[in-house]
């Protein structure tokens, strides 16, 4: 049963103002296609094809086909040469490459990943971590998928440490080649798209050994079949098989059995070998190239962070659009209540469409500065860095909401939600993977973590004594102001009156953002504090981290909620249209104060709101939610999708058709005279 029990709220706040406020729905539509709009909508006009379509009856063995079959079509439509070169026939526009690759989500996921392990990972490995020789050589064959390939960094035994992967490639100088080799199955290369059927070629990561010394990992271009269409000697391919999702993608495995590739394999942007193995590289330590190295692939993460917030909206179109016209149980006027008019309701959805606007804000500004550097714009060490602790900290915050979001808006529709033919269930599923995809969610806020450590450590650099006791007092002094539950915000008058009311006027955009800020500033400053005892002592600064990676991995993510907190805001300071600013500004303080009544018991250990505020956050929510209520429609139409897009039953005006025509047929009846008299209502007219 939909969460109906739940009454409607007869009596939302400012009915009057909320009423007479009107979105500019084209104008949201064009923030939130943001700076590659046009490539958005170009992509979404070609997807109306439904040739590029899942086809839910399909088998895992026919899906594959069907999404080979896609990846031609994109090809034909010229819609994978956005980033390559231009001499090569391509754009050199990177921006516009991810955004229109992360529109595919809304065709099929499979085929938005597929895509990607081909183009974004395969073919980008050749691009960025290969020279001019590699790519006149291969580019063209991957670009026309005249060489479908595989991307061949994970392994059994190592997911997120690359950097330990079990592949070895050691030279021999008497033939010029590299012999790529599996030592042991955790070496194995796993779930890799196109390695169980398609890939005739991959990018192999291994441990690049010559003359007896390990320089690390590298990147190799590796045949797997001859012309002949038969597997090389020494690949072994296995296929993964059925997976809780994505099963149009034909995942697998490769070993290499003493493979030996020419010299001149080894993609050598950042580190060669000699004809006589002396191994030469630009960059001299071994930890900064390889970070290098993996950094130019970044972009997996970034399309990953669009594709989740738009699969986000996409479910939140389906779920809301179902809300306004499913109608369950009688409202005081005796007609059936439409689902999105309880208050329930709205709490569940309403937020998640708040942080659905916030994703996709400051997905576009990660994804200008993911162009800038890319283009050569702002390509400098500083900003490559800042681009991925973006990556990073976004990532993981978007494709979790996905997830979220997706199991809420199913079970927001009841049983309808949990037919296939409604999407929620299918994107949802495809969807899990995205948790783990380029890099485990937690394991990439530890990067983020890291580096807020970093950071906060330069503060001190060439620092006397002096400065670092008056700052060791302020720190102290702000324990004890916080500690003792002063009231910020002029909260001490104001808390004692209409504390709802003191809420709206005391926790606006300034507030908000000093709340959330100061949040990640004392978290970090308090680890530091935990961790400085282990500075000289391996052992216990190990113990010591370890003790707090979860509180670390928690700042992390509250860094990524202030980012995209403040692209928020950004947009809303874009609008011109009154009303229109207006309605975000009330979407953005939903998100706000939702992150916010999620982390009460912290504002209020710390001091930072007083127990009367703090006990009104959530009342406040509840009317912004009643605000936001007659908006809500509208707010989904502004993610742009059309009806080839969603693709939903239940959002299609099928349920409005059935409700409409129930609520005409009582009418009709009761007009007629010939309506049966409810036992309860006789019951009551004899007494």
């Amino acid at each position: 049963m939909v969460d109906a029990a739940v009454r409607p709220n007869t009596t939302p706040a400012e009915p009057n103002e909320s009423a007479s406020v009107r979105l500019d729905v084209d104008a949201v539509t064009d923030l939130l296609l943001g700076t590659w709009g046009d490539t958005r909508r170009e992509a979404r006009e070609m997807i109306k094809d439904s040739a590029f379509w899942r086809k839910d009856e399909l088998g895992k063995d026919e899906h594959r086909e069907r999404v080979l079959s896609q990846l031609h079509l994109l090809v034909d439509n010229k819609a994978v040469h956005r980033a390559f070169p231009k001499r090569l026939g391509g754009e050199e526009n990177n921006g516009a490459n991810i955004a229109g690759f992360e529109e595919l989500v809304t065709a099929d996921p499979s085929l938005q990943i597929k895509s990607g392990v081909q183009w974004g990972l395969f073919g980008s490995a050749v691009l960025q971590l290969g020279t001019a020789e590699h790519h006149d050589k291969w580019l063209p064959g991957i670009m026309s998928l005249e060489i479908p390939g595989a991307f061949a960094m994970t392994e059994i035994g190592h997911g997120s440490d690359v950097a330990a992967v079990g592949t070895t490639a050691t030279y021999d100088p008497e033939t010029e080649e590299f012999v790529i080799n599996t030592p042991f199955r955790g070496a194995t290369k796993e779930y890799l798209g196109n390695a169980a059927l398609h890939g005739i070629a991959a990018t192999v990561f291994a441990q690049l050994i010559t003359n007896g010394v390990n320089h690390g990992v590298h990147c190799f271009y590796v045949p797997l079949r001859g012309e002949n269409g038969v597997d090389l000697p020494g690949i072994g391919r296995e296929d993964d098989g059925l997976k809780g999702g994505l099963n149009g993608i034909d995942n697998g495995r490769l070993s290499f059995d003493h493979v030996r590739i020419p010299r001149t394999n080894l993609l050598n942007r950042y580190g060669d070998v000699a004809a006589d193995g002396t191994y030469s590289s630009a960059i001299d330590s071994p930890g900064r190239r390889f970070f290098t190295m993996l950094g130019t692939l970044v972009q997996g993460r970034v399309s990953l962070d669009g594709a989740a917030s738009w699969a986000s909206a996409l479910g939140l179109k389906i779920a809301i659009t179902y809300a306004t016209q499913r109608r369950q149980f009688d409202g005081v006027d005796g007609q059936e209540v439409v689902l999105l008019d309880y208050g329930k309701h709205q709490r569940r959805l309403l937020p998640r469409l708040a942080t659905t606007y916030a994703q996709i804000f400051a997905h576009d500004e990660f994804l200008q500065k993911f162009d800038g550097v890319f283009s050569g714009r702002t390509d400098t060490p500083a900003d490559r860095e800042d681009l991925e602790t973006l990556a990073a900290a976004l990532k993981p915050l978007s494709t979790w909401h996905a997830l979220d979001t997706l199991q809420e808006a199913r079970e927001a529709c009841g049983g309808a939600g949990f037919m296939f033919e409604n999407r929620l269930v299918g994107l949802r599923a495809d969807l899990d993977i995205y948790v783990t995809f380029e890099g485990d969610n937690n394991v990439l806020l530890q990067l983020v973590g890291k580096r807020l450590l970093t950071d906060y450590a330069k503060q001190f650099t060439g620092k006397d004594a002096a400065a670092l006791a008056k700052f060791a007092v302020g720190q102290t002094a702000g324990k004890l102001f916080h500690g003792a539950g002063l009231r910020q915000f002029g909260q001490s008058v104001a808390d004692f009156g209409q504390v709802a009311r003191s809420v709206e006027n005391g926790l606006r955009e300034e507030q908000q953002h000093l709340l959330l800020a100061e949040r990640v500033q004392q978290m970090v400053a308090d680890i530091a504090a935990r961790l400085r005892p282990g500075a000289k002592d391996k052992a216990l600064g190990s113990r010591l981290f370890n003790e707090n990676q979860a509180e670390l991995i928690e700042a992390a993510r509250a860094h990524g909620e202030l980012l995209q907190w403040e692209a928020f805001t950004d947009a809303v300071h874009r609008v011109e249209d009154p009303d229109t600013k207006k309605v975000l500004t009330w979407l953005r303080d939903l998100f706000g104060l939702q992150l916010i009544e999620k982390h009460l018991a912290w504002h209020l250990i710390n001091g930072r709101l007083s127990m009367q505020r703090a006990a009104a956050v959530s009342s406040y929510i509840d009317r912004l939610c009643a605000r936001l209520r007659p908006h809500a429609l509208d707010l989904v139409d502004a993610f742009g999708y059309e009806p080839e897009h969603v693709r939903a039953p239940i959002a299609s005006g099928a349920e409005k058709e059935r409700q409409d025509e129930a609520r005409a047929y009582y009418a009709a009846l009761a007009a007629s005279g010939d309506a049966p008299i409810q036992e309860k209502a006789l019951k009551q007219k004899k007494r």
